[in-house]
């Protein structure tokens, strides 16, 4: 319900409901202003006919003598002049009032003698007159005081007869009306001709055809706006539905590798038992089946960044999660830290932690015999530094190694089990913390620069790291120097956060 009617009766389109409105606004205010006009031009008509017959009939008594009656000179359009004495007689009239009764009954007294009325002797034939009473002094010099009176009138406009001045007006509204409604439902109609281009071009995109665009019009009005952010959103569901596209051909394949070795591996210990070894077979399929655990897993951690589903977000120091991270990585090239005391950022940790593992990782991969980290705060940001001195990324190759299942010759070689998920999924993590994570120059090796947002006035959560090489031959106690806590509690509690953060 709406305005007290029932919806079915209320117009569908706007620009029919908008034209409704609209017109029924001018009919109220036309008819208010239609009325106020008729009273104004009836009464500035009597108004001015009666001045007319207040004149003549004055003149006319001035020119009155003892035994003599003058005819009566018409003034502006009073034309109808009568003497009549007290009885009721006429005795002078015009020729437009002769042979007429009285034109009203009135009989003014002495002390007002002027007054008005109307008469209708016939339908649509009224005059509009004026009585004045002669005055006391002609009355007894002319006619020994016997009172007369003298009428003086004008036959009606025809505008003020039968309510002919109502209907032009009414007619007049109405027609005013009329053309607000025709002006409002042509200038709605062109209004919102845009938003029927765009309904009609968006009816027409399908998910398989995400390249029409809504057409756009000039200037910046409400509908120029819309249609741009329409198009934008078009385009960015385009962009996303084309990478949903190439991330389920990339994983269908990546997929398809592991499991075609290992049914091709389980198919040759079948047809060939006596020929292939059963625990060789079993330890190829655990094998590639640990491969295909990776890659789901790191799936599942992808898909959960790129759904948008947000993190519970806390204070978290890096010095503490690299150390977290440091301590759960098995042995390698030795890890030397640098970090500034207490760099806070408000962020969830278990991704933080990921983030480092996977930088830590690659970077203990491609080194030839040191990692360096760094951790700081460089302009408002907390910036962590993991360079090896391995043979560097090649700089056509910096971003691309942040794509999916994207795994370079060396990678490939270095560990063949990788899923090539892991830098894609860390960069994920950066974005999501409002911060980025690339590849920068270096003299050698390669150079990853995570940058995160500082916390404003964060406390400090934990000491400094010490800047003590993690030496992969010595042993887990001697890592407490170096990280501040035992290295099987610090990789007891990574690992902790990685199930929780998979799972």
């Amino acid at each position: 319900m709406r305005a007290g009617l029932p919806s079915s009766l209320l117009p569908a389109s706007v620009r029919a409901r908008s034209t409704l409105i609209i017109s029924g606004i001018c009919l109220i205010f036309l008819t208010i202003i239609g009325v106020g006009m008729d009273f104004l031009v009836m009464d500035r008509i009597q108004a001015h006919d009666m001045r007319d017959a207040q004149r003549a009939a004055a003149n006319w008594i001035g020119s009155i003598e003892p035994g003599v009656i003058p005819r009566p000179k018409p003034e502006g359009r009073a034309d109808f002049f009568q003497l009549v004495d007290a009885r009721g007689r006429v005795v002078a009239a015009s020729g437009a009032a002769a042979g007429r009764r009285p034109l009203g009954p009135q009989r003014p007294p002495v002390d007002n003698r002027i007054q008005e009325g109307a008469t209708c002797q016939a339908p649509g034939r009224c005059v509009l007159y004026t009585v004045i009473r002669i005055p006391p002094f002609e009355t007894r010099e002319i006619w020994g005081g016997e009172p007369h009176y003298v009428f003086a009138g004008a036959e009606q406009p025809w505008l003020l007869d039968a309510h002919h001045l109502e209907l032009v007006t009414a007619a007049g509204i109405l027609l005013a009306t009329g053309l607000s409604a025709w002006g409002c439902w042509w200038a709605g109609g062109r209004t919102l001709r845009p938003v029927a281009a765009i309904r009609a071009t968006m009816a027409e995109i399908t998910v398989s055809d995400l390249s029409l665009r809504v057409p756009e019009p000039p200037g910046r009005t409400e509908y120029a706006l819309l249609a741009r952010t329409a198009n934008q959103t078009l385009a960015r569901l385009e962009e996303a539905v084309k990478q949903q596209r190439r991330f389920a051909s990339t994983t269908s394949h990546e997929l398809r590798t592991p499991l075609t070795a290992l049914r091709a591996r389980l198919e040759e210990a079948v047809r060939y038992p006596g020929d292939v070894d059963p625990r060789e077979t079993v330890r190829d399929a655990l094998t590639l089946t640990e491969r295909l655990h990776t890659i789901v897993d790191d799936l599942l951690v992808l898909a959960r960044l790129r759904s948008g589903t947000p993190a519970e977000h806390e204070p978290a120091d890096l010095g503490g999660l690299a150390r977290d991270a440091i301590a759960s990585l098995p042995d390698g090239a030795p890890i030397s830290v640098r970090a500034e005391h207490g760099v806070v950022v408000l962020g969830n940790p278990v991704q933080l932690v990921r983030v480092l593992d996977n930088l830590l990782a690659n970077a203990r991969r491609h080194a030839h015999s040191a990692v360096e980290v760094a951790i700081g705060r460089v302009d408002g940001q907390a910036v962590v530094t993991v360079t090896d001195d391995g043979d560097g990324v090649a700089p056509q190759d910096r971003e691309r190694i942040f794509g999916r299942f994207v795994r370079l010759e060396d990678g490939r070689r270095r560990e063949p089990g990788g899923s090539g998920l892991g830098l894609a999924i860390s960069r994920d993590i950066a974005h999501a913390h409002g911060g980025t994570l690339r590849v920068e120059d270096s003299p050698r090796g390669a150079r990853f620069v995570l940058r995160l947002p500082l916390m404003a006035a964060a406390e400090p959560l934990t000491g400094q790291i010490g800047s003590a090489p993690l030496s992969p031959a010595a042993p887990a106690e001697s890592a407490a120097p170096s990280t501040g806590i035992p290295r099987g509690a610090a990789g007891f509690a990574a690992n902790a956060r990685m199930t929780a953060w998979r799972h």
